[in-house]
């Protein structure tokens, strides 16, 4: 029965695996509870690591070393680790999965001394690559592999994410010790790209997320390279289920993803986008995408299958015909929709009406305000069709405005709150509204009409 409780806490505590402070809260409450946590916390201790924690993050690493290790740094001058000799309570390295050698890197930085860094680094390095950790994931941005204990740790990697322009050391390790690589994270530079990443590709048995990031310093990447790299994905074409590009593709890779679930745009130049055109992701889900032509963001929703659950376009300018259309191609397409960020012109509010009359599923919306010169936006009339015909499930709004110093009109939030009543209590956030806007959103919570409200519009959606 005991060993049946902590099973079961394990399974509800990884539910609040992305909720430090909750967990933090948690631990405090017995040995138990604190046992069962702390391999969750530290299971990637990276994450959400702020720059005035790195300290402190480095103490509790550099206490993992033995007292011999301890002894031979301060003999070669190494006088921080006097108050260190303490060893943790927990292994805490031992609880890692996750090996973030750019934020190994960043704290080794926060020694002060350049010559301590030198002489510690591989002493630290050696605390995590050995033969008895395990790692799921790995971002490794420079070499580490002369270190033994590599092919022991890094078998079983299923999330890498790495520089094309890694050196053929690294990649032939690489190619040699991982075989079940899930997911696949790649920061693509305009030279000295190393040819030998298509065979790490394609030796993988279980690929089905790709990430392929062009830094925006350099927007010309190599397009040889580029075409191979897209086209080594071919014999993956079946089971990639997240594709993520930065810039558009050198080919046609996009269309052999028949079994695509979500497509992410993140665009760092002007590209036209014409393969999204003619294309058919039959099974796609969700689609995110920023500073991409409306027009071939139309014809692709238009050519899916009714499955989209979530459509996030951020800002793109557009004109009101281009508005409508897309609007009229997200309610006439996804039916099932649930989520929805987009641009909103003031001539288009009606068709905003028969979205929501149509995606009867929908919970969040986040609308981008676009204010023409001369056109000032009807707020009024948006708040009176939002009350009047949003779905039963809809509560969690969004607003932003552009240009940002058209606002919102005190008269008319007033309205819409007020119109509220009776239906599930709102989540709420505005990209910096001013004035007394928060006191009357104070008073509307105390009524019960909002839930929960944030004047910052930026982070995960509707997570406040």
């Amino acid at each position: 029965m005991s060993k049946l409780n902590r099973d079961v806490l394990y399974l509800i505590f990884e539910e609040f695996q992305d909720d430090e402070n909750t967990l933090h809260s948690c631990l405090l409450v017995n040995k138990t509870w604190c046992e069962i946590i702390i391999p969750i916390l530290w299971k990637n201790p990276w994450k959400n690591l702020k720059r005035e924690k790195e300290k402190s993050l480095l103490n509790v690493i550099i206490s993992h070393l033995s007292g011999e290790s301890k002894n031979n740094l301060k003999n070669l001058g190494i006088n921080f680790l006097e108050n260190l000799y303490q060893k943790p309570l927990f292994n805490y390295i031992s609880f890692c999965r996750h090996l973030n050698l750019f934020k190994v890197k960043t704290i080794i930085n926060a020694i002060d001394k350049d010559s301590e860094k030198i002489i510690i680094k591989n002493d630290i390095f050696s605390l995590f690559i050995n033969e008895h950790t395990r790692f799921t994931h790995l971002y490794i941005p420079f070499q580490v592999f002369l270190i033994p204990g590599t092919k022991c740790c890094f078998s079983e990697i299923e999330f890498l994410s790495c520089n094309t322009s890694v050196n053929d050391n690294i990649l032939a390790e690489l190619t040699e010790i991982c075989k079940s690589i899930k997911e696949l994270e790649l920061i693509i530079e305009v030279q000295n790209n190393n040819y030998q990443i298509i065979k790490l590709i394609k030796t993988q048995k279980k690929l089905f997320s790709v990430s392929f990031l062009i830094d925006y310093l350099y927007n010309n990447a190599d397009e040889t390279f580029r075409i191979l790299l897209e086209n080594s994905l071919i014999r993956h074409a079946n089971t990639i289920q997240y594709f993520k590009a930065t810039k558009q593709p050198a080919t046609q890779i996009l269309s052999s993803f028949v079994n695509l679930r979500i497509l992410e745009l993140d665009c760092i130049s002007i590209d036209t986008w014409n393969c999204l055109e003619n294309l058919s992701l039959p099974f796609l889900q969700i689609l995110k995408a920023n500073q991409v032509p409306i027009k071939a963001l139309t014809r692709l929703i238009e050519n899916t299958s009714g499955f989209l659950i979530e459509i996030n376009i951020d800002y793109k300018n557009h004109d009101e015909l281009s508005n409508k259309r897309i609007i009229q191609v997200i309610y006439q397409n996804c039916p099932y929709l649930k989520y929805l960020k987009i641009m909103l012109i003031n001539s288009n509010i009606l068709e905003l009406e028969n979205l929501l009359i149509n995606c009867q599923h929908l919970d969040g919306l986040f609308i981008i305000i676009y204010n023409t010169i001369g056109n000032i936006f009807n707020w009024n009339n948006l708040f009176e069709i939002l009350t009047k015909s949003s779905p039963i499930t809809l509560f969690k709004f969004k607003f932003s405005f552009y240009p940002s110093y058209r606002q919102i009109k005190f008269e008319s939030l007033k309205l819409f709150f007020d119109n509220w009543k009776e239906r599930y209590p709102m989540l709420l956030q505005f990209s910096q509204i001013g004035g007394n806007m928060d006191d009357l959103i104070e008073v509307y919570k105390v009524k019960g009409i909002v839930k929960k409200y944030d004047n910052y519009l930026y982070g995960k959606d509707f997570e406040f």
